[in-house]
């Protein structure tokens, strides 16, 4: 069986990390701790944000 993969690109976030932290805690306090199915999917999405601007470790070489 042959699986298709998403040609999607996402954008690259011209925000910090910091930034969309504090986006996700603002939406968690907006929801009072408990996120509806479209919070959830704006929370998953931000934490995808989150990560691609977080800064990565370097490897050793």
């Amino acid at each position: 069986m042959l699986h298709s993969m998403s040609t999607t690109v996402e954008p690259v976030s011209d925000r910090s990390a910091a930034e969309v932290n504090e986006e996700i805690r603002a939406l968690w306090r907006r929801a009072g701790g408990t996120l509806s199915g479209e919070q959830r999917e704006e929370y998953q999405r931000l934490v995808l944000e989150w990560a691609a601007a977080a800064p990565q470790p370097a490897r050793a070489a």
